[in-house]
């Protein structure tokens, strides 16, 4: 049965492997997963099923309306940091419909429950799932809107309180 752990250094490989499948035409380069680890491994999660990474999660807090542009290192957390950002969720299709969505959601959520709000930008038109949890779009400023479009043509910023 595929679990939730916490990110090491050793599983950037497989990451990238699950990356490369399921964000193809959103690539981030290992550079980017290695840093989010070593300045906020708390929000670093990986789907193993026994040695085999299938999925993985990326989380960590910004100063509220300022994600990271994709595949930017962001070089600390604000000390201002004041919103939670999930940045990705990826689970391989062989291993989907089994509630690892809902599970890895739940621990980032803990994670993040000292910030006022959490957000991220959904992409591939998932916001219907991330609906489920609560997340709703948030009106974005022009600056926002297009480091947003960075992140496709479906890309939308949703929130929860």
């Amino acid at each position: 049965m595929a679990s939730w752990r916490g990110m090491t250094n050793a599983d950037i490989e497989g990451v990238l492997r699950v990356a490369s499948e399921i964000h193809p035409d959103l690539p981030e380069s290992a550079s980017v997963f290695a840093e989010r680890l070593s300045i906020f491994p708390d929000g670093c999660l990986v789907l193993a099923l026994g040695d085999d990474i299938c999925g993985y999660a990326v989380s960590h807090p910004i100063r509220t309306g300022h994600p990271p542009a994709l595949d930017h290192q962001i070089g600390e957390i604000a000390p201002d940091a004041d919103q939670y950002y999930i940045h990705d969720l990826a689970i391989l299709p062989r291993v989907r419909t089994r509630g690892l969505g809902a599970q890895c959601i739940e621990k980032l959520l803990l994670v993040a429950d000292g910030y006022q709000t959490t957000c991220l930008i959904s992409v591939y038109n998932s916001a219907s799932f991330w609906g489920r949890f609560g997340f709703i779009p948030e009106p974005t400023d022009t600056v926002l809107a297009a480091k947003i479009r960075g992140y496709g043509q479906y890309a939308v910023y949703l929130y929860i309180m």
